[in-house]
């Protein structure tokens, strides 16, 4: 996989890439060269969970309880 295919990553997939990244990295049996690459792309997996993150903190929504406990609708979380 090259860095192209980052941007489609869902966030589970690209958790499980960077995890990879992390193992390799952890493990130091690759070349110099290769270390760096693998940073890089740690580097943006890390930008794109992060992303999905925000993404989806933005729609996070609190259930407003109505009479009866019944959902009245819903409104967005503040501060996130």
């Amino acid at each position: 996989m090259d860095d192209s295919d980052i941007s489609g990553m869902t966030f589970e997939q690209a958790m499980a890439a960077l995890e990879q990244v992390v193992t390799q990295l952890e493990r130091g049996e690759v070349a110099l060269d290769q270390s760096v690459r693998l940073s890089e792309r740690g580097a943006k997996l890390k930008e794109r969970c992060a992303m999905l993150l925000k993404e989806a903190e933005e729609r996070v929504e609190k259930i407003l309880l109505g009479e009866g406990g019944v959902p009245a609708g819903t409104v967005a979380v503040e501060g996130l």
